[in-house]
């Protein structure tokens, strides 16, 4: 498999996480004070997160689109998606393969970053 053929699945596995809200090996967690928001709050901002467009170089350098930055309620937040080996001891070494790799999108406000 070539580099941009990984990037690509690694990149379409992503997006189904972040745009479904599921995928293979996948989580969302909250993190920080976003994790103490109520429920309606928290249901924007995934919403938010799975409609984010916006892949700037500089927030997705790998073409992953594994970090974004937007608003809700005119305050910041992010997402990141880091890929784990199943045992979640290290990070994994295929994160273009669900069947190896658990992969979890955390979202928070930007200032808890």
């Amino acid at each position: 498999m070539t580099d941009a053929t990984k990037t690509a699945r690694i990149r379409e596995l992503n997006d189904e996480l972040r745009t479904k809200g599921y995928a293979p090996n996948g989580r969302i967690v909250a993190m920080g004070a976003f994790g103490q928001d109520g429920r309606d709050k928290q249901l924007r901002v995934v919403i938010a997160a799975a409609q984010h467009s916006d892949w700037s170089s500089g927030d997705d350098p790998y073409g992953e689109r594994d970090f974004g930055k937007f608003e809700v309620d005119a305050e910041a937040f992010i997402f990141k998606i880091d890929y784990y080996s199943l045992d979640e001891m290290h990070g994994s070494e295929h994160p273009d393969d669900p069947n190896v790799t658990i992969r979890i999108m955390t979202l928070m406000y930007a200032s808890d970053y």
